[in-house]
């Protein structure tokens, strides 16, 4: 089933839907009008290639779009609602950062300090700095990659594990770097069990507490939480759906974990309207000072049509079109979560399963839709390093 919802919570039909698209745009003249339909199409691409239901969510100007397919629940076979909390994986990358950045506009930390200036002894190279880990430039070898090798299996072996830092540093460390501290991006969710180390070292405080008082409870994101090592989804959420590496077997419910293997690189769980909250808040300066912004900006290449910068990325559009945010994926879970540069329009899109490479490209098409104003494009290849992985983070 396929639902749609524009403007402040007022339903539409088919026909009216389309109707809307032809009313003039709002927004400045040089931005496409969203394509809904369109959107509406990719979502449905998604489910006929695997995804039990896929949802989005469009912020622009003011202006609410949303729309949703499929079903959240394949017991009960609730309807996937625009509403719904999921995990949102590594889109937790950019909440991380920006607590760090934030701690530098309080002179609390230098980005180009060695990391164990804050963290003694933690890694076997004084000069990986703290903007070489937010940057994914410190060569800090993935401990995913080894974890999720067999994507069931490895994730029904962490499913209630409760990991420490240490711990999920130790499996990096024990693996070769792989480039050399400043050297090309290589993505790696170890950056970012740095980076919660980082902010736990220089606040005296949890994950939990600094998200809720520096992000959540200023920008009201009633959606949003950090529960870990707790494995519910508070409230009415989707459950997530892991694909096996085995074609044509069933579908694992993964909904409940602990999350503990990723922490600071992916635990968050939130909506697709905070996420939009979010995002615009970030980009539109009110989370960190416009100098500390600039910083999450200064863009190293990241893949074709892509760039990353602290704990952000920027995918380049084939209209020209370049928007800001962040790519998750957690068992059961692809989330898209991506602005325009001055923050006033933004996409949060949602399909829940993982591990279906496939679902996992159309997605991208979403953002074509809600930015382009057109039919998506073939999306173009994947960020350097990027695996549609067995059950790890996506990038």
């Amino acid at each position: 089933m396929v639902s749609a919802t524009v403007g402040k919570g007022t339903a539409l039909g088919a026909a009216a839907l389309l109707s809307l698209l032809a009313v003039p745009a709002h927004a400045a003249p040089q931005e496409p009008e969203p394509d809904l339909a369109a959107l509406r199409g990719v979502l449905r691409t998604a489910m006929q290639q695997g995804a039990p239901g896929a949802m989005a969510r469009i912020d622009d100007h003011g202006t609410v779009s949303k729309t949703a397919a499929g079903i959240a629940d394949r017991k009960t076979l609730r309807a996937l609602g625009t509403t719904d909390r999921f995990r949102i994986g590594s889109v937790t990358k950019t909440f991380s950062a920006v607590v760090l950045l934030q701690l530098v506009d309080e002179k609390k930390l230098k980005l180009d300090a060695s990391v164990n200036r804050y963290l003694p002894g933690l890694l076997p190279d004084d000069r990986i700095t703290v903007r070489h880990v937010l940057s994914h430039r410190s060569g800090l070898y993935d401990y995913t990659n080894d974890m999720f090798a067999k994507t069931v299996p490895g994730f029904e072996a962490v499913r209630t594990k409760v990991f420490t830092y240490r711990q999920l540093m130790a499996r990096s460390l024990a693996r070769p770097r792989t480039t050399a501290p400043g050297g090309a991006y290589s993505y790696s969710n170890t950056n970012f069990v740095v980076a919660g180390m980082l902010i736990k070292m220089l606040t005296g405080n949890s994950l939990h507490t600094e998200y809720q008082n520096r992000i959540i409870t200023p920008l009201k994101l009633s959606d949003t939480f950090y529960v870990h090592p707790g494995t519910k989804i508070p409230g009415r959420h989707a459950r997530g759906y892991l694909t096996p590496d085995t074609p044509g077997a069933a579908l694992v419910d993964a909904t409940e974990q602990t999350v503990s293997w990723a922490q600071s690189a992916g635990a968050v769980i939130s909506s697709a309207r905070d996420l939009n909250t979010f995002l615009s808040a970030l980009l539109g300066g009110e989370l960190t000072s416009s100098a500390q912004l600039a910083q999450m900006e200064r863009w190293v290449p990241a893949g074709s049509g892509q760039a990353y910068g602290l704990g952000l990325r920027r995918r380049d559009l084939s209209c020209g079109v370049s928007v800001y945010g962040h790519t998750g994926a957690v068992q059961g879970f692809y989330t898209y979560a991506f602005a325009t540069k001055d923050g006033r329009r933004s996409l949060a899109a949602l399909a829940n399963t993982s591990n279906n490479g496939t679902v996992h490209t159309t997605m991208l098409g979403t953002l074509e839709s809600a930015f382009c104003g057109k039919k998506a494009k073939a999306p173009r290849g994947s960020s350097v390093g990027e695996r549609v992985d067995p059950g790890a983070l996506l990038r």
